[in-house]
């Protein structure tokens, strides 16, 4: 089921790239947007929230990427599959919360 090991290493690096924004707000005690504010992923969550959400996406990055499979870090396969992952996640955060914070540039008409 190599496949399937592949495909939890990509939602691991996910899991573990989404929870890097989450808890370094919340550990400054930032408020950011979160999956459980109002309306949901636009509005801003407590720094504490943001810490717990954070630390929940770091646990399911682990589960993901350590107790599933066989993951080697000498394994071209299963970091690229992590990488992809994670650049995903990042990539796609990048333009959700840069509407909100000014990261998408300049707007041309």
């Amino acid at each position: 089921m190599l496949w399937l090991d592949l495909l939890s290493y990509v939602f691991g690096g996910a899991f573990l790239a989404n929870a890097i924004p989450h808890f370094v707000s919340g550990a400054m005690g930032r408020p950011f947007q979160s999956p459980f504010a109002k309306p949901p992923g636009q509005g801003l969550s407590s720094s504490t929230v943001n810490v717990l959400w954070g630390f929940f996406n770091l646990v399911v990055g682990y589960v993901l990427v350590c107790r599933v499979g066989d993951f080697g870090l000498k394994n071209t396969g299963d970091v690229v599959a992590l990488g992809v992952g994670a650049l995903f996640i990042a990539l796609f955060s990048a333009r959700h919360f840069g509407r909100f914070h000014g990261g998408n540039g300049p707007k041309h008409s």
